[in-house]
């Protein structure tokens, strides 16, 4: 039976959460403030912890600390109880290495859905920590991809909105991040102001890990290119199943040298190659794109996105452009690019 200890201030929830959960068939353990869920948690090791942010003695935030720091308890899955729903309280709980948050007043599925997919990623976490050696099922021999989508199922899930920054150049990086729907460009800005789209993650892709492996700062920026459901992992975790899965830190090893070979593959177009052919490869590398999403056989994106992944200026490629729709390569219609023939722009490039 799995144990989990719910710290809340306000008896009426304590009360009605750990009957919500005993029935379920959960041992509960129950604390009223912080400084009793810390020594509780201490004593009982639970394989949950449910905690309210707003306590007298020691709030949420500080027990997360506590939990974090206590080589007993750090592993242990870690959910906020929180009647403040806004973004930056949600943010900065989820920032210092919470696992999820449930907003009061909660709907009892939605608590046991949360806390069942938890202890999901738990048991993925002490094995993956326990190593190859002491598993019944070993992930050494596996398949590193296979591992990366088990870790992400089940996990809290950010929505943002089309052009909303996840996350800024300068900022320590602390998460990794997972595209569950949608699409996220990568950029870097000039002095100037001039933005260049290093990459286009798409569902089912991996980013942020650069920074993350280096344990520095975000050298770019990244924005969702249109409504995007986005899973942040954090680091701590990130850093754990790289360090004892190999299969893993193989496929982050071959996500890194892609990325790199990517980089100076673009970076060798837009220094040496004509107006034409850098559009021709912008117009082909987006299009791969687009259309491995579900029902998108065209490009729906902002000619200063296209621009920036061309690495020319918007006009210039407004040009270009209407160049290739007159010689037929294209169509435009809607504000939406339809490629007609790739095979004359391939040509084009090689």
């Amino acid at each position: 039976m799995k144990k989990i200890l719910v710290i809340e201030d306000s008896p009426d929830i304590l009360e009605n959460t750990a009957e919500i959960l005993e029935l379920s068939n959960y041992e509960v353990y129950t604390a009223l403030n912080g400084k009793e869920g810390v020594a509780l948690a201490l004593k009982v090791n639970p394989d949950l912890i449910l905690c309210d942010i707003m306590m007298p003695e020691l709030d949420g935030y500080g027990v997360l600390h506590i939990v974090q720091k206590t080589p007993s308890l750090q592993h242990t899955p870690f959910i906020f109880l929180t009647a403040k729903s806004e973004k930056h309280e949600v943010r900065k709980g989820m920032s210092l290495g919470a696992d999820d948050y449930i907003a009061k007043p909660f709907d009892p599925t939605d608590l046991l859905n949360a806390v069942e997919a938890r202890l999901r990623k738990g048991e993925l976490v002490k094995r993956l920590l326990q190593g190859p050696a002491h598993t019944s099922e070993p992930f050494s021999g596996g398949d590193g991809q296979k591992i990366l989508q088990e870790f992400v199922e089940g996990r809290q899930v950010d929505v943002y909105k089309k052009k909303q920054r996840i996350y800024t150049e300068g900022n320590h990086a602390l998460r990794l991040y997972y595209v569950q729907k949608g699409k996220v460009k990568v950029y870097k800005l000039s002095d100037e102001g001039k933005e260049l789209i290093v990459r286009i993650a798409n569902e089912g892709d991996f980013f942020g890990y650069t920074h993350l492996l280096e344990n520095s700062v975000y050298r770019e920026n990244a924005e969702a290119l249109e409504y995007a459901e986005i899973i942040g992992l954090p680091k701590a975790e990130f850093e754990e199943l790289i360090q004892t899965n190999p299969d893993v830190s193989r496929s982050f090893i071959r996500m890194l040298a892609s990325d790199v070979a990517e980089k100076e593959t673009q970076l060798i177009h837009i220094a040496y190659n004509s107006l034409r052919k850098k559009v021709a490869i912008a117009l082909l590398s987006v299009q791969e794109k687009y259309k491995n999403a579900v029902g998108q056989n065209s490009i729906h994106l902002s000619r200063e996105n296209l621009a920036a992944v061309a690495g020319t200026a918007t006009e210039s490629l407004i040009r270009t452009l209407t160049d290739f729709k007159a010689e037929h390569l294209i169509d435009i219609a809607d504000g939406k690019i339809t490629i007609l023939d790739p095979r004359k722009l391939e040509l084009m490039i090689n």
